[in-house]
C-alpha cells in the first residue's frame, strides 16, 4: 500500500473511531471531514492476474511490472556487487541475464520477503559445467536485509546484493501482492 494511501486510511480510521465515541450528531460531520482528506484518485493496483511479466533492465537499474506491453509499475533496484554481464558461477556477484520464471516465494527469508527467480536454467548449468564451475542459485527479488533497521537508507542507490535484485521493503510489499508465482521475468543487460 503506497504511503499516501496508508496515511489517508489511518487518518480515516482514527476519525471514524473518534466519531463513534462522540455525540452521534458530530459523527457525521467528522466522517465527512475525514473523507474530504482522502485522496481523490489513487492509481488502481493491478491484480496479480493482470501482471503478465516482469522486465528488468540492469543498466537502467529498473524493474518493471508489465501488463502485456504496458508498464504498470516501475522500481529502482540494486543488483549484485559486480553487475555487468551474465551470472556465470556461484560467488561471481552478478545478476543473471535471460528469461526465467518467478517460481516460489519466502515470507521468512534473511531479507524482507523474497521471490525466487528460476536461475539456473539448463543453459546456465551447461555454461558453468563447461568451466567446471557451480552455477549457483538462490537468486531472488527481495527487500532489505532484516537487520537493516535504522541503516536502511544506506542501501539506496548501491549495488550490494550477491546477485539478487533488491528493492525497498515497501516496494517489495507491492511486488509481492501484484506478482503471482509462475510469472515470467526477463532480465536484460
Amino acid at each position: 500500500m503506497p504511503a499516501t494511501v496508508r496515511k489517508s486510511f489511518l487518518l480515516f480510521m482514527l476519525v471514524t473511531g473518534l466519531a463513534t465515541m462522540l455525540n452521534p450528531a458530530h459523527a457525521a460531520e467528522l466522517l465527512a471531514r475525514a473523507e474530504s482528506h482522502m485522496p481523490d484518485s489513487q492509481p488502481a493496483l493491478v491484480t496479480p492476474a493482470g501482471i503478465s511479466k516482469v522486465l528488468v533492465r540492469k543498466s537502467e537499474r529498473r524493474l518493471y511490472l508489465m501488463s502485456d506491453d504496458e508498464v504498470v509499475r516501475s522500481y529502482r533496484i540494486s543488483l549484485g556487487d559486480n553487475p555487468e554481464g551474465h551470472k556465470l558461477y556461484e560467488g561471481d556477484q552478478r545478476t543473471p541475464e535471460g528469461d526465467y520464471e518467478l517460481d516460489w516465494r519466502n515470507a521468512n527469508s534473511d531479507f524482507y520477503k523474497s521471490i525466487h527467480i528460476s536461475y539456473p536454467n539448463a543453459r546456465d548449468r551447461e555454461l558453468a559445467s563447461a568451466w567446471g564451475l557451480d552455477p549457483g542459485g538462490s537468486i531472488m527479488i527481495h527487500g532489505l536485509p532484516n537487520e537493516a533497521g535504522d541503516m536502511a537508507f544506506a542501501y539506496a542507490g548501491l549495488d550490494w546484493t550477491n546477485g539478487c535484485i533488491a528493492v525497498t521493503n515497501e516496494e517489495m510489499d507491492e511486488i509481492w501482492s501484484l506478482v503471482a508465482d509462475g510469472t515470467p521475468i526477463r532480465i536484460l543487460p
